[in-house]
């Protein structure tokens, strides 16, 4: 059954709190700089992750966990002079939270004054619940993110999927709880079963955005490259591609070599 969509002419943390009442399913993508932003925004996106997975689509690490916060904070200066409407989500690189609850906020407090963001995501539950209550003690959105969280890779020593054990989906439970409780406006679970990301949404009045997590909650969330067919190394379950941009691409920048050693390009019309 199709559920009546509201207008919103900015998205909010608010919004996305009565999209989840109203059954309304919200769209999340990443972007990391200022054309492509402009292009997801412009299509009607509700929220622009500026994801530290910049570390592995714009930079070519192999983890999320070199990428610094003066460029992640340069990537989110970047999508907000474009966006308009979507709500603008930044995340918390690896390093700049887990240690201190002070560096937390402090790290939080430059990603906001200098890159003008809305609201932050960190990875973790009741470990680094001292450092979210900071952040949001100081007026700052933060939104959770559980399951598979990229930054403790070499922890789960595999990008397998979590929670699938009681204990840790109890925990997971609990930890989404947790971050309800203590004034989250959100949380991301991913590559975790179906069942129980469905059931962990209807545990909490605070949206829950799936990536490998099945349709049971609130909204989906995708990498733009892996979307958009730009990566075709990536090849999860939970990927749809909605186009092939990197046959696309090679074969338009082919046609432009040929073109240009053929003496085809420019020609008297492409020229003054």
């Amino acid at each position: 059954m199709s559920v009546a969509k509201k207008d919103y002419k900015r998205v909010t943390t608010k919004s996305l709190i009565e999209m989840k009442a109203h059954g309304e399913k919200i769209s999340m993508l990443t972007a990391y700089d200022f054309t492509m932003a402009k292009i997801v925004d412009t299509a009607g996106v509700d929220v622009i992750l500026v994801g530290d997975s910049a570390s592995n689509v714009m930079a070519g690490h192999e983890t999320t966990l070199p990428i610094t916060l003066d460029q992640m904070i340069y990537h989110a200066s970047s999508v907000v002079r474009a966006t308009n409407r979507a709500l603008v989500v930044v995340d918390l690189p690896f390093g700049s939270y887990q240690s201190d609850p002070k560096e937390a906020l402090r790290s939080s407090i430059r990603i906001m004054k200098e890159s003008g963001a809305h609201a932050l995501k960190l990875e973790g539950g009741s470990e680094i619940k001292d450092s979210i209550k900071k952040i949001l003690n100081a007026g700052i959105p933060v939104m959770g993110h559980l399951g598979l969280t990229p930054q403790s890779i070499y922890k789960f020593g595999s990008y397998t999927v979590r929670a699938k054990e009681e204990e840790e989906a109890d925990k997971l439970i609990e930890d989404a709880k947790m971050l309800e409780r203590v004034g989250c406006f959100g949380v991301v679970l991913e590559k975790i079963p179906a069942k129980l990301a469905q059931k962990v949404a209807e545990s909490i009045s605070i949206p829950v955005i799936g990536i490998g997590a099945g349709g049971g909650v609130d909204g989906q969330v995708l990498v733009i490259h892996d979307m958009l067919g730009m990566n075709n190394e990536f090849s999860p379950r939970f990927l749809r591609r909605y186009m092939n941009l990197y046959e696309g691409m090679t074969t338009a920048i082919g046609k432009y070599v040929e073109d240009v050693k053929s003496k085809d390009f420019p020609n008297e019309k492409e020229q003054y």
